[in-house]
């Protein structure tokens, strides 16, 4: 039996809502590893009935959709793209940034009709958003018709929840502010046959000050290494040629286990599994230590691309979003990447217009981007979000700037963009075909392993393998080509790229 946080609940038990002081807490509790197990009762709820699950935000969330798709199918259910025959559908939230919450609110304001035509279809709200306080007051003030509401810490309970929800006439609520266990064994609905997303940890303990994630996934919990390596064999085991390791920050893994394993040794221990590409995401700079950089220049499948978001270029910048490095390490930490790993691709985030910034602070940003060379940034504008210390710093920053400045930062980084592509011209590179190009079924797209999107003509027999591919056409976002040859199923790591 999975245990539940304290929190304050309704007799039913129907009830139970986000408190921010709770999920502020960092405590010792043990976190105990369980096993997933649907009672036999609940298996054949959804037999002859649709669901549906809209995705917003990160891979974890992506994965997450994965994951509450294997519980509702194990309870018979079916999947459908088509509203008027989905018999539920759930919208899987992120709360990094209020233009994703907005998206929400208005997709679940536009089912309200529908609703009204279908009132057995439970509407149903998961993910980051309902772990804020002011996003279940909202819905319960002016989204009355959603039938559920759950968070991040307990998908397990979807079944239990959903057959409350089918049989109670009020919303159920149920989101714990404080996580639970660490919970195996659960039903997966992967979106493809080729790339899987792996767990490795959940929440994160960093705290910069303008981040909700904290509070929205917990404190750091690692899964432990056999679990983990048991997936990624049985991924192999089945054909999958691309797995990526997820975690809020995946250079914190194993930091909470009671053994001497970091995240370089469960690298190097993938490292000698039998699968083709293994990624990661998301990297913190303060964690990323010497050990890592070793077991990373060993490649193999451990591919030649790392996400390290810096978030800003000045140093005092950095302090106030307590991101707890400075610009000078920064730079020396790429340095000792780019030493170990010569050919490495860097690709990183970056937040415009945080509270207070300068047009000096601006220009150390501009700078950093410059010196590194990024082959691709994700770039943002700073939003508040309510519960974080950024929300209360005083922000003299107007809009109108820093929306130029984001357009500043752009043109920069689509600069970069290009030339680092250009430099790829007439390369014969590695690429994993994943499928037809979304703007052309006539043309293939696939991935480097430095995660570049390529397009090239192909027969459609190649999707799903290796091929040698030249680069005829570098453009900004992704790059064009030519088939050289096909590397079939068994290729290992044929190419830097």
């Amino acid at each position: 039996m999975v245990k539940k946080p304290t929190d304050t609940k309704s007799e039913n038990g129907l009830f139970i809502t986000p408190n921010l002081k709770e999920a502020k807490k960092r405590g010792k509790e043990e976190v105990k590893v369980v096993q997933f197990d649907i009672p036999e009762e609940l298996i054949g709820i959804g037999e002859n009935k649709y669901y549906q699950i809209r995705t917003y935000g990160c891979q974890m969330n992506s994965h997450d959709s994965e994951t509450m798709a294997g519980l509702l199918e194990q309870m018979g259910y079916q999947p459908t793209e088509d509203d008027q025959l989905a018999d539920i559908i759930l919208f899987n939230t992120c709360a990094i940034r209020e233009n994703a919450e907005d998206k929400v609110f208005g997709a679940i304001g536009s089912l309200k009709h529908l609703k009204l035509e279908k009132p057995g279809l439970i509407l149903g709200v998961a993910g980051c958003m309902p772990q804020e306080e002011s996003v279940v007051n909202r819905i319960l003030k002016s989204y009355q018709h959603v039938d559920l509401i759950f968070g991040t810490h307990n998908i397990h309970r979807l079944p239990f929840l959903l057959k409350e929800a089918l049989f109670n006439k009020e919303m159920v609520i149920e989101v714990w502010s404080k996580e639970g266990d660490v919970v195996e064994q659960m039903p997966v609905v992967r979106e493809s046959g080729l790339k899987a997303w792996v767990n490795i940890m959940y929440g994160c303990d960093k705290f910069c000050t303008y981040c909700i994630v904290p509070y929205t996934r917990g404190k750091e919990r690692s899964r432990r290494p056999e679990d983990i390596i048991a997936e990624v064999r049985e991924l192999a085991r089945l054909g999958y040629k691309e797995v990526t390791l997820l975690g809020q920050n995946v250079n914190a893994y194993g930091k909470d286990l009671d053994i001497n394993y970091s995240f370089g040794h469960l690298l190097d221990d993938l490292r000698k599994i039998d699968i083709p590409r293994v990624r990661f995401m998301t990297s913190h700079p303060r964690d990323f230590d010497d050990y890592l950089i070793d077991v990373l220049a060993n490649k193999g499948n451990l591919v030649e691309h790392i996400h390290l978001p810096f978030q800003s270029g000045n140093t005092e910048i950095l302090k106030k979003m307590a991101r707890k490095y400075s610009r000078e390490s920064y730079l020396e930490l790429v340095q000792k990447i780019k030493a170990a790993v010569p050919d490495v691709v860097l690709t990183t985030d970056i937040i415009v217009g945080f509270p207070g910034e300068t047009e000096e602070q601006f220009q150390d940003t501009l700078s950093l981007v410059e010196e590194i060379g990024f082959d691709a940034s994700y770039t943002f504008i700073y939003s508040p979000r309510e519960g974080t210390p950024a929300a209360v710093m005083e922000d003299n920053v107007t809009e109108e700037v820093k929306k130029a400045r984001l357009q500043r930062l752009m043109e920069l980084q689509n600069r970069l963009s290009l030339e680092k592509n250009q430099q790829l011209k007439d390369q014969v590179i590695e690429v994993l075909v994943e499928g037809e190009s979304k703007n052309n079924p006539e043309v293939l797209s696939g991935r480097t392993r430095t995660n570049k999107l390529i397009n090239f003509v192909g027969d459609k027999s190649l999707i799903g393998q290796f091929v040698h591919v030249k680069v005829t056409g570098p453009q900004t976002w992704s790059l064009k080509g030519e088939l050289v040859d096909s590397l079939g199923d068994d290729v290992k790591n044929a190419s830097n790229q």
